[in-house]
């Protein structure tokens, strides 16, 4: 495993379509067909085109990263790591160049991978420096004997291991800061409030939430799943969602589905919502579609929100979300196929 930008698709793109309609997969006749499927986050529901077009293309280009390692007979693993990277280095997601910021103005990084043939896993969190958190997750499945390294650990531990590190002024962007600025008004009006003890003090700038995640199915019959985040914005400096909890915001069993999570990670890491899909499939016998959505349920019981992708071992697809005023953007990508990004629709 090389640890550089080789994952980056060149000369190769295609248009894509959206809307409702997707090729689910299967396996027929002992045949496998690789499939990789994305999520950049979820959205209001009250999208212009514009705002979808600026998602859509990212996604369609991690797509095609994605699918390029699959149609060279590469692994779900690396198919994965190359989707995650492109929208890692795109700013308009909640991963790597466009992460939020917490509450002391800091942008702390997140993000995990899981091998399905092996139930080995790597996560980084709390990490201000790396360029790509998605290689320090791998770093840490492939050279340590660790699952989940943090804080100054997680960034020495790049450095060392010849990772390109940058300046926190990398993640900078105006609209993330300007909603940590908002973000930080609303909690102080709201202050000492009844209505405080009601309403989140987080503010969700558009969309909603951009966490992105990838899960792939190679010609193998081999599953992985990543996920990458900066987290909630005007969090508390310090604070670890789901994403780079095994189990929580990612998870990959050859056995079962690969799962990647987005949404109130406090609440997923309570329902254990990646590894809940896993289970309800496996031991409750769901189809892929069924598991989704009732761990998605048990999220919104809590009060969380957000949204599930996932595949199974016959790479059949599932995707759930929670309805409510909300939308995920997600897409998947066959072998001979174009990549196709979906409208953050509010109903399946």
């Amino acid at each position: 495993m090389r640890y550089e930008a080789l994952f980056t698709l060149k000369g190769r793109f295609y248009g894509g379509e959206s809307g409702p309609a997707r090729a689910n997969g299967c396996e027929c006749a002992g045949e496998i067909f690789p499939v990789i499927v994305i999520h950049g986050g979820t959205s209001g529901l009250d999208l212009t085109k514009e705002e979808f077009k600026i998602r859509e293309e990212p996604m369609k280009k991690a797509l095609l990263a994605g699918q390029a390692v699959l149609e060279k007979g590469g692994s779900a693993m690396d198919a994965v790591t190359a989707a995650i990277m492109v929208l890692e280095d795109d700013p308009n997601f909640n991963a790597g160049k466009g992460a939020v910021f917490t509450a002391d103005g800091f942008n702390e990084l997140d993000a995990s991978i899981m091998d399905g043939s092996t139930k080995k896993a790597g996560a980084f969190a709390m990490a201000r420096h790396i360029k790509n958190p998605i290689l320090g997750a791998r770093l840490v499945m492939d050279k340590t004997w660790h699952t989940l390294v943090a804080g100054e650990g997680a960034d020495k531990l790049a450095k060392e291991n010849g990772l390109e590190m940058v300046d926190q002024k990398y993640f900078f962007t105006q609209f993330r800061y300007d909603a940590l600025q908002k973000a930080k008004e609303k909690q102080k009006l709201l202050l000492d409030s009844e209505k405080a003890k009601k309403t989140s003090l987080n503010l969700h700038e558009r969309p909603y939430l951009g966490t992105v995640g990838a899960i792939a199915l190679d010609q193998n019959g081999n599953l992985a799943a990543a996920t990458s985040t900066g987290g909630m914005t005007n969090k508390m400096t310090g604070r670890i969602g789901d994403s780079p909890i095994i189990g929580s915001g990612t998870y990959a069993d050859n056995d079962s589905v690969a799962v990647s999570c987005t949404g109130t990670g406090d609440i997923y890491m309570r329902v254990n919502a990646a590894h809940e899909v896993s289970a309800l499939y496996k031991y409750k016998t769901q189809d892929v579609q069924k598991a989704a959505e009732d761990a998605i349920a048990q999220v919104k019981a809590l009060g969380g929100s957000g949204g599930i992708i996932s595949i199974d071992k016959n790479g059949h697809t599932g995707f759930a979300w929670t309805k409510d005023k909300l939308g995920m953007y997600h897409g998947e990508a066959r072998l001979g196929a174009k990549p196709i990004v979906y409208w953050p629709l509010g109903e399946k």
